[in-house]
């Protein structure tokens, strides 16, 4: 068990109003189980985790970052950040000048080999950036290169209705539970059809499919720690394993078993 001096210390979010440059970069480890209060910044932020997997929530969604995923955060997007294991956090703040009005919504999007090592040669450029030169080069460079990236299936729509929200929160507490929307409308003091009908209208989503993109993002964390296949889908409340690794293989495009020797095997530096 690690000393507690041995335990990394977390930077404070940053509390300036303006970016001492185009580009602030914050990278350092973040130990099991620390998380990160709900706030918001002026600026765009790019997170994700090198290492290990980040779970980020805002107001509306929820978001996994498996490694070599990233999250981009609209300015004014209110967020927390978890993870269960240590984990290498990557963080950059954008100026609005560097995006030349180039706007997205929150979303989990696949980093790419040049996008990754950009970043790790950005880690290492003194903390005030220079407004021409080489390094502004490669930060525009960055920055273009994070325009292009690739979404990836890694987000889950909240619903708002405070009734859904309870259902929400107690599936993401237990997503084995396998109460049917029947069961659940009673649980809420709801009909069976309004359920239906908000669960659609607030997460675009039917119950059964969003309990199922549910699963699927729980399944990631516990792939990342070693858990059999089998037993993987027994505690997400699946009756059959081979209904868990086909859903799994059609939602992420690969087995779970091949998804968890990506995860086991040593990322590039």
């Amino acid at each position: 068990m690690p000393q507690a001096s041995q335990i990394p210390e977390v930077p404070p979010v940053p509390e300036f109003q303006q970016l001492p440059g185009p580009v602030y970069r914050r990278m350092f480890a973040i130990p099991a189980g620390h998380r990160v209060e709900m706030h918001s910044h002026p600026w765009v932020q790019f997170t994700y985790a090198s290492e290990g997997i980040m779970q980020v929530l805002t107001e509306h969604h929820s978001y996994l970052l498996p490694p070599q995923c990233a999250l981009w955060i609209p300015a004014g997007v209110r967020h927390t950040a978890y993870s269960g294991q240590t984990i290498e956090f990557r963080g950059l703040y954008l100026e609005d000048s560097l995006l030349n009005g180039y706007q997205r919504p929150c979303g989990v999007m696949q980093v790419t080999p040049l996008v990754r090592e950009l970043i790790e040669k950005a880690s290492h450029f003194p903390a005030d950036d220079p407004v021409q030169g080489r390094q502004a080069r490669l930060l525009q460079v960055l920055v273009d290169e994070l325009r292009e990236l690739p979404e990836a299936p890694f987000g889950l729509p909240l619903p708002s209705d405070p009734r859904l929200r309870r259902i929400s929160e107690a599936l993401q507490a237990n997503p084995a539970d396998n109460r049917s929307i029947e069961n659940w409308a009673q649980w809420v003091g709801a009909s069976r059809r309004t359920l239906v009908r908000l669960f659609q209208a607030q997460t675009q989503l039917s119950f059964r499919e969003w309990r199922q993109r549910l699963r699927l993002l729980a399944a990631l964390p516990l792939l990342a720690q070693g858990m059999s296949i089998t037993t993987l889908a027994n505690e997400l409340g699946y009756d059959s394993v081979s209904a868990f690794i086909a859903l799994f293989a059609r939602h992420y495009g690969v087995t779970p078993g091949l998804y968890a020797s990506r995860l086991a095997a040593p990322q590039p530096a």
